[in-house]
């Protein structure tokens, strides 16, 4: 067992003291290329993030929609690999110690080796793995490995799942539940979905775990409406687009950044 807290737990145990909520940002990892995953990890931290989810590049990306699906599609243009997304790891960890997340799919990890990479992913300093396509009944030796090794076993619950599939899943996981506040695949939405209330309620009824709240999520005032129900707020695609509008310009890093801390701000407005 690794001695240290793990990073996740830290973070969400400070913002409750602080009576603050949480900021998860998801991008492609290796979109447009490792080294600006680099940068953008480095500047997120200084800009509010709390968790950054990477996502592994995968060729058959089943729960993601059109936006997130480019952005894997040029990870993997740009060559990047899992065991190259782990050295990128291990030089983020060289200068920050905010929480990492490997959003992933079970594919990639079976074939390097699912013991294997949750070692290396922990060496390397991640702190969870939301592994998209592995239902918690199948789940057992990859629950073990985690525990192990000291990294958070991330599971999603969905709008449609019933109350009793919530009650297992939520008493599975580690770090913080993920409520996928729409159904469908990721993506930008005009508004966000009305259940949002009810179905937080649900979940917490099984659970002291935080409640991480995305999909959908595009510009500060959702943010902030989101944010009134859970601990935390997920924004993915609405960064991963101006990743892909902004590519290789020199001020892509800058520019999307600056977005984000616009999104820390509306959540988080006594930070400064």
């Amino acid at each position: 067992m690794l001695a240290h807290v793990n990073r996740i737990d830290e973070r969400f145990s400070r913002l409750k003291k602080e009576g603050k909520k949480g900021l998860v940002i998801y991008i492609g990892a290796g979109d447009p290329d490792l080294e600006h995953t680099r940068q953008l990890a480095l500047a997120f931290d200084k800009a509010g993030v709390d968790v950054l989810e990477l996502g592994v590049p995968f060729s058959d990306p089943l729960a993601d929609g059109l936006v997130n699906q480019l952005a894997a599609q040029r990870g993997l243009e740009s060559g990047t690999t899992p065991t190259k997304l782990l050295q990128t790891v291990a030089e983020i960890r060289k200068q920050s110690q905010m929480p990492l997340v490997l959003y992933i799919y079970f594919n990639l990890m079976h074939r390097y080796g699912l013991e294997k990479f949750i070692q290396d992913a922990a060496k390397a300093g991640i702190d969870g793995l939301l592994t998209l396509d592995l239902p918690p009944e199948e789940s057992e030796n990859y629950e073990n490995l985690m525990a192990n090794n000291g990294v958070n076993v991330i599971y999603l619950v969905a709008p449609t799942t019933p109350e009793d599939r919530i009650a297992l899943i939520v008493k599975r996981g580690t770090g913080f539940i993920y409520y996928v506040s729409r159904e469908g695949v990721t993506g930008m939405q005009t508004k966000v979905a009305d259940t949002i209330g009810d179905m937080t309620k649900k979940i917490r009824a099984h659970t002291t775990l935080p409640i991480a709240i995305g999909f959908g999520i595009s510009n500060p005032e959702q943010a902030k409406n989101v944010a009134s129900y859970g601990d935390a707020i997920v924004v993915g695609s609405a960064v991963v687009n101006q990743i892909a509008k902004l590519g290789r310009s020199p001020e892509m890093v800058d520019k999307v950044s600056g977005f984000v801390a616009e999104l820390a701000q509306a959540i988080k407005p006594s930070s400064k």
